[in-house]
């Protein structure tokens, strides 16, 4: 299984036309043509610690560099979202940790971001923030409530303290239900909270992860996001791996605990509408769905990727830089995808979903002259071996094949 945020901080190929001109390029792409982008990505890179898994990009040490950070980030705001047409709908402030900026640098990132927004005739039905649980204090709460987001996103991941302690994370579970407090005192009530499996050196993983999932349940939330832990190249863990320091959990392992969640969830009335995320009923998170729909956002700050109609970019992703830059972010990295790059990744974002690939969209990748007669045949075969399904005129993973997802979707690539 893999993590949910890959497409914000995916690197792509080199840009041949140069950076800046890139992303004007692009704006001037969209301008004019009514709810082409229905997403807003921004990413907060600061963070009190980085922990040993994570690949995104991430910046602990810099806490001098905040308050820039949000005046840069808003003039980049300013040259970009006027210049949208109406149909923004979501807003997901990921990071690193947006909840460790300073409160008043907190607020006028918001208020700043709303007031872009509002002036520029968009309706935001959903606006997120990604939080660590110790981060989210009383006051922190409500500059959030006041600032317009109705959606919180807590890094708990495990509420063992031996499991925290091996993926490096230093808040302790109790803070978990008090943030969750907090946030439902401002009337913050959509609520998701990030777990991780397959975490290394448990003497008994299965039954700590079902602990993991009894915790989660019983403190309400709207929506979970589970992981299987992943030992991405260059991070610390990998390294860690590498050398042998760290022992990998068993596959077997960590195909039960993934399948202890499909049921612990399904009983606790939980929708799995995607390979590692469910929800209660009509609390989906519409910012997420949007990627895996392949729709449109477009990204703020360093490292923020976006996609607008087969193009995907990169900001740079080195903090100096970008503060130095004005306007428009200087782009790192860029890819522009053909007719068959683009069926490929409906193909690839939509059997993530639970409901499937509609059978026109299934056929259209099946007919481009690159790689159609190549998928055509990988999904014969993957029906045949029981990972995918015909269903109500979609193409979707079966129970075994969400287990196997990773080839499966790697085959029809």
């Amino acid at each position: 299984m893999s993590r949910l945020h890959v497409l914000d901080h995916t690197s792509q190929g080199p840009d041949p036309k140069g950076p800046t001109s890139t992303a004007e390029v692009v704006l001037k792409g969209v301008s004019g043509v009514g709810g082409c982008v229905q997403g807003l990505y921004v990413h907060v890179p600061f963070c009190v610690h980085r922990c040993h898994y994570c690949d995104f990009f991430t910046i602990a040490g810099r806490d001098q560099d905040r308050e820039a950070y949000v005046v840069r980030l808003l003039d980049e705001a300013a040259a970009v979202l006027p210049r949208l047409p109406v149909g923004i709908e979501t807003v997901f402030i990921g990071g690193g940790t947006p909840t460790h900026l300073p409160e008043d640098s907190l607020a006028a990132l918001l208020e700043g971001l709303s007031s872009l927004l509002t002036e520029g005739g968009h309706s935001v039905r959903e606006w997120t923030v990604e939080a660590n649980p110790d981060t989210v204090t009383r006051s922190v709460a409500a500059v959030l409530a006041r600032g317009g987001v109705n959606r919180v996103s807590l890094g708990a991941q495990s509420f063992e303290v031996a499991a925290l302690a091996a993926l490096e994370r230093r808040h302790n579970p109790a803070s978990v239900p008090i943030a969750m407090d907090h946030l439902r005192a401002v009337g913050i009530e959509d609520l998701s909270l990030d777990l991780i499996f397959g975490v290394p050196g448990q003497a008994d993983p299965l039954p700590a992860w079902r602990r993991d999932l009894a915790a989660a349940v019983s403190l309400q939330p709207s929506h979970l996001s589970c992981y299987g832990l992943t030992y991405e190249a260059g991070t610390p863990l990998r390294r860690r791996l590498d050398t042998g320091r760290v022992e990998r959990v068993d596959q077997s392992i960590e195909a039960d605990q993934y399948q202890e969640t499909i049921t612990r969830l399904g009983d606790a009335g939980f929708e799995q509408y995607e390979i590692s995320n469910w929800a209660q009923p009509g609390r989906r998170c519409l910012h997420n769905e949007a990627y895996w729909l392949n729709r449109n956002w477009w990204p703020l700050g360093p490292s923020a990727s976006g996609h607008v109609n087969g193009t995907r970019w990169r900001n740079v992703p080195r903090l100096g830089p970008w503060l130095a830059g004005s306007g428009l972010s200087a782009i790192d990295t860029v890819e522009r995808l053909d007719a068959d790059g683009q069926a490929g990744e409906l193909l690839m974002l939509g059997l993530r979903r639970l409901d499937g690939v509609p059978n026109a969209v299934v056929e259209l990748a099946c007919q481009t002259p690159e790689r159609g007669e190549g998928r055509l045949e990988a999904i014969e075969r993957h029906i045949h071996g029981g990972l995918l399904i015909w269903t109500d005129g979609s193409l979707r993973l079966t129970a075994r094949g969400l287990l196997l997802a990773d080839g499966v979707i790697g085959d029809l690539l």
